[in-house]
Parts: C-alpha cells; sequence; structure tokens
C-alpha cells in the first residue's frame, strides 16, 4: 500500500457497492446460529465464506485501491460508514478493527519486505491481524495511559526476546499477524510477529459486552518470545511515534462504522414506530416516540458532519490528535443517546435478539470505552485548554 493516500473520485461509487452488498448479502446472516451472543465474535467459518463472497463481489478491502493507494479518510468515511450498516459488514468486507488501522500503519511505514509479508495477506482478506498494546490492569500495565506499559524487549543476538502479559487483544485468536508492543531501555517498540506462535499464548478469551469482533478480546501471555531484528518497525524506542501515526485514523474509523451501524438501527426503529399501533394511533404519531426519532436524526447528522471535519484535519497532513479525540467524544456520546433511543422506541422488541438494535446498544456502549474512555478524552483536551492559554499569555 502506498504510504500517500489520494482522492477517489470513484469513492461514491465504492460505497454504493459496498452498501449494496452489505444489504442484500451480508444482512441474510445476521440470523446464522454460528455466531456467538457474547465475547468470541463471529467464527472463522464465517469470515471465510462472507470474505470470498465480498471477494467475487468487487467489495473486498474497498479503502485501499488497486495498486495499493489508500483512500483519502474523507472517502475512506464515506465506504466504511456503509460497511458498518451491518455488525458483520465491516468483517466481510476487511474494513473492521483492528485489521483496518494495522493495515494503514504498515502502509504507512513498513518496509518493501514487511508489506510483503505481512500486509499484503490483509489487504487480500486471507489474514486477520491483533494489535498487542493494553495490559491487565490488575498488574499495573498500560491501558489509555500507554506509558504504564511492563512488557519488555531485549536484544540477544540478533533477536529481540519479548516477554510481558497483554489484556483486551481484539482478534489474537485466529488472527495470523500480530503487532506486538514492548519496552526496550529506549522506550517502546513495535513488533511485526507470525501468529499463532508457542510463545504467544492464549490464557482466556473475555466474555464481553460487544460481539462483532472474530476472536473477541483475548488476555495473552508473551514468555520469551523470539523476534528477529529485521521484524522491528523502525528503530528501538520508536512505538509510541508510530502507534500515533495509526492512532487517530484508527480511532476515527471506529466512529464511520458505528455511525452506519446506528443509521441501520434508527431505521429499524423508525420503522417500527412507524408501523406499530398504541392508543389508537401509529407510534411516531405520539409526541414523545417523533421527538426521539428526530432527536435521532440530529445525533446521526452531526455524527456524520464530526467525522467529515476531523478526515478533512488528517487529509491536510495533520496528525489531528486533538481533533480525533474531539470526534470520538462527540460520536460515540452522541451514537449511544441514538441506539439508547431505538432500544427505547421499539420497547420489549428493543431488548430482543429478533432485531440488531439490542446488539448496536451493546457495541456502542463498549465502543464509548474502546479507543479511549469519554474521559480520557476529556481530560486530554483539558490540558490543551490550558497548555494553549498559558503559551498565548506567556509574558
Amino acid at each position: 500500500m502506498s504510504a500517500a493516500s489520494v482522492l477517489s473520485t470513484d469513492a461514491e461509487a465504492i460505497a454504493d457497492r459496498v452498501e449494496a452488498f452489505v444489504r442484500e448479502v451480508v444482512v441474510p446472516y445476521e440470523k446464522d446460529p454460528r455466531i456467538a451472543i457474547h465475547g468470541h465474535g463471529p467464527p472463522e467459518d464465517l469470515v471465510v465464506e462472507l470474505r470470498a463472497k465480498a471477494r467475487a463481489a468487487g467489495v473486498l478491502t474497498p479503502h485501499i485501491l488497486p495498486g495499493g493507494a489508500h483512500l483519502t479518510q474523507r472517502d475512506t468515511a464515506k465506504v466504511l460508514i456503509r460497511s458498518g450498516l451491518s455488525p458483520l459488514g465491516p468483517v466481510a468486507v476487511n474494513t473492521m478493527a483492528p485489521d483496518e488501522g494495522n493495515m494503514y500503519l504498515l502502509g504507512k511505514v513498513g518496509s518493501a519486505e514487511q508489506k510483503a509479508r505481512f500486509l499484503d495477506p490483509l489487504v487480500r482478506g486471507e489474514a486477520r491481524s491483533a494489535f498487542f498494546m493494553t495490559e491487565p490492569a490488575a498488574e499495573g500495565g498500560a491501558g489509555s495511559d500507554p506509558s504504564m506499559m511492563r512488557t519488555t524487549c531485549e536484544m540477544e543476538g540478533n533477536h529481540w526476546v519479548i516477554n510481558g502479559r497483554k489484556a483486551f487483544i481484539t482478534g489474537a485468536q485466529g488472527a495470523k499477524v500480530g503487532i506486538v508492543m514492548a519496552k526496550s531501555q529506549d522506550g517502546a517498540c513495535m513488533f511485526l510477529v507470525d501468529l499463532p506462535d508457542p510463545a504467544i499464548r492464549i490464557e482466556r478469551v473475555l466474555d464481553t459486552i460487544d460481539s462483532s469482533m472474530p476472536g473477541g478480546h483475548a488476555i495473552i501471555a508473551i514468555e520469551n518470545l523470539r523476534v528477529p531484528a529485521d521484524q522491528m518497525l523502525g528503530a528501538s524506542g520508536e512505538g509510541f511515534q508510530y502507534a500515533q501515526v495509526r492512532l487517530s485514523p484508527a480511532r476515527l474509523s471506529h466512529c464511520m462504522r458505528w455511525l452506519g451501524a446506528c443509521i441501520r438501527a434508527n431505521e429499524i426503529a423508525t420503522a417500527y414506530a412507524c408501523t406499530r399501533q398504541a392508543f389508537g394511533k401509529l407510534l411516531v404519531d405520539h409526541e414523545g416516540v417523533g421527538f426521539m426519532l428526530a432527536d435521532n436524526l440530529i445525533d446521526l447528522r452531526q455524527a456524520e458532519q464530526m467525522i467529515d471535519w476531523c478526515a478533512g484535519i488528517l487529509d491536510g497532513g495533520s496528525l489531528g490528535t486533538a481533533e480525533s479525540s474531539m470526534a470520538k467524544v462527540a460520536v460515540s456520546e452522541a451514537l449511544m443517546r441514538v441506539a439508547d433511543r431505538c432500544v427505547q422506541v421499539m420497547g420489549g422488541t428493543g431488548v430482543s435478539g429478533d432485531t440488531i438494535v439490542e446488539q448496536v446498544f451493546r457495541e456502542i456502549r463498549a465502543f464509548r470505552i474502546y479507543d479511549g474512555p469519554t474521559e480520557v478524552h476529556k481530560w486530554s483536551l483539558a490540558k490543551k485548554v490550558k497548555r494553549d492559554f498559558l503559551k498565548a499569555n506567556a509574558a
């Protein structure tokens, strides 16, 4: 994948094809009995089946163009929002986390050899990946504060030896490519590894509130993992620098996909309100219900505009750290309101598995924590407010 992004005049057409595929092919799979309710996500055979259909339809990895160039962030939003119209959509068309963020990172900073070995299978949808950063809270490991990282790496000959434990590692079960973060005496480091590896042991897959990500979220033990020196991304101590390259686009792509999910949930809630009668009239004609749906339209439009604004900042070449924090807070909180109202409008049906509305509610609740809780982003922004004020008013 080229390090440079390009503006695709065909982005809207790509998005239209993705939407048609998700609605016509993927949506019927939402009732597939192979799907677990919590934790582990869609099984591998279902992932392979869906991706085969996406490949045949020409919509696999649609945000990366033939030749390897990446769509601009604004154009990526058009595509990823449509892919999110079903919780299985990102899995089917290969726009899901953490693979989408990992592909972006490798496309930006990977060597030619690293791209050929680790990136190309991801782009082709033949492999899944995992990003090994966060660590168990009970052990004082890194979470929202990556400086707390306890996993270590030491040079032995022409290999690095890594030891530590990781937590909430999305997609580790079944992944073929891993990006492992550890700290050397120079600072944070990133390594590319082939999976599975006997030195990386899955202790357990957590039973979590969400269920859309293959492999779920695992607790991992890393014991004397030996990684050749040429599988380090960049140099020792540059890990946080590369994390920043990945951070804002990956944060924003979460907003894109889950906006699509809430658009779909609102469609379902609207259809319910416009066909269900109570107390002598349609639900939508009761002011309380109608106002909830009106509020949904407002929140969905504001979320879309926030994504577009932040995407424009990233397309301009900025890291967009503060802007992506603002977008993540605004979008996740707005979508939580939307998902909650959809459940409320639909009453008992909204809390059942008869539609995807209850799943969207669960996924969005988890989204408010993933890639940094709202409170961490606000704290970071408050620090920026103070820093900017002191700089502007320095004697």
